[in-house]
């Protein structure tokens, strides 16, 4: 993977939704990474929001944001675990109209070389839901930054070569 730097920058109207019961703004460390990156790489922050581990909650606002024409990605952080009230990916999946498979086998693998055996706790998904991307991760600000720093930053960025997500946004809806 290589940048072309002949290839203008397109910044992505990106959302960051952060899933928990028990942050609100202040502490939301991991939603705060998220923007951070997005800020940093010259994207537009198009909507931020921390729902509760809630199937309901998470699907609406996913589902609001895919609908809004400024938002051209979705980042969830949070409920993508194992335990009883981890159920973000039960909430986003009916959503998508296709998955993106390797992205949560790239995210394991990239993260087992950061927290070993651990990360077959994270169930990490992506997709295309609408013509919105969506990437699901884990709640941890290593997480976040693991999977902005190796997958979704450079997908994202028009530049990356051979090819990314933002060059195939225009045919997403297509049928």
């Amino acid at each position: 993977m290589s940048t072309d730097d002949a290839r203008r920058f397109v910044p992505v109207g990106i959302a960051v939704l952060t899933v928990s019961d028990s942050r609100g703004l202040a502490e939301d460390t991991s939603g705060r990474v998220l923007i951070e990156r997005v800020a940093a790489a010259g994207h537009r922050l198009a909507g931020r929001a921390i729902v509760p581990d809630d199937p309901h909650r998470i699907r609406a606002q996913v589902a609001a944001w895919i609908v809004d024409p400024t938002v051209q990605a979705v980042i969830t952080t949070g409920g993508t675990g194992i335990t009883g009230r981890d159920g973000t990916p039960e909430a986003v999946a009916p959503l998508l109209d296709k998955c993106i498979d390797g992205f949560g086998e790239v995210f394991r693998a990239v993260s087992f070389g950061e927290i070993g055996a651990s990360t077959i706790q994270s169930r990490a998904i992506a997709g295309v839901a609408n013509g919105t991307f969506v990437f699901c991760l884990p709640g941890s600000s290593g997480a976040c930054r693991t999977g902005w720093e190796h997958l979704i930053g450079p997908q994202l960025d028009y530049r990356t070569r051979p090819c990314n997500l933002v060059e195939l946004m225009p045919r997403l809806l297509e049928r």
